[in-house]
């Protein structure tokens, strides 16, 4: 069986990072804290004899902690898909929703790949949109929930059937609710969605199944939801 209804969306939030600690929503483009490294060590743990050798496609939002939480939760799957000629790919839509400096990427380019020695260099991000630290158009945090869909429509259109997704807490709820929601969503936890309908104007989703470290944290995004 194949088609969207039967796929399996691995959407998962970054791992703890410092802007999530004491709520300092000032520190921009916030980096993994400690503990969100061990909590990405520790979802790689988990996901090594499942999820990182049935998908067959990585996605990222261009932000530091979702990549770092790449790194180190999906090494293998990362290694493999690259070996298959599948890099993974950076979508800017994935960016975090609000315009503080800790949910807007750095800008420009090197800003990101020169960042610590070198350490996300290896992503390719030539596709991502001029305006992409811009928080305008389409990235204005009024225009959340158009965007969410634009990216359930990509996930949905895209030939592959088990995707993984690293991003955020509120662009994540959006996702998958269509809304600004409440949904409980843990640091490096892994929630798993298929769409409703085949072709449904909205790519709507519904939940199937869920991952989360023992060390997972319930810390608050920018719009106070753990």
């Amino acid at each position: 069986m194949s088609g969207p209804t039967a796929k399996k969306l691995y959407l998962t939030r970054h791992a703890q990072a410092e802007h999530n600690v004491d709520e300092d929503w000032s520190i921009a483009d916030a980096p993994l804290t400690p503990l969100g490294q061990n909590q990405s060590k520790r979802l790689n743990e988990l996901s090594q004899g499942t999820i990182q050798k049935t998908a067959d496609l990585l996605v990222s939002s261009p932000m530091r902690r979702p990549l770092e939480t790449l790194l180190l939760g999906y090494p293998e799957l990362k290694t493999r898909l690259e070996a298959e000629g599948k890099p993974v790919i950076i979508l800017d839509i994935l960016q975090e929703v609000n315009a503080y400096p800790c949910d807007t990427p750095s800008h420009p380019i090197s800003a990101i790949t020169e960042w610590r020695d070198g350490l996300l260099s290896g992503f390719d991000f030539s596709s991502i949109s001029p305006d992409y630290a811009s928080k305008k158009g389409i990235f204005d945090p009024e225009r959340v929930v158009e965007r969410a869909r634009e990216v359930r429509r990509w996930l949905r259109d895209r030939p592959e059937q088990d995707i993984v997704v690293v991003a955020h807490g509120d662009i994540l709820r959006n996702i998958a609710d269509g809304k600004r929601s409440g949904r409980p969503w843990a640091n490096a936890e892994v929630k798993v969605f298929t769409f409703v309908s085949e072709s449904d104007e909205d790519a709507s989703l519904v939940e199937i199944g869920e991952v989360a470290p023992v060390n997972a944290s319930e810390d608050p995004t920018s719009s106070g939801v753990a």
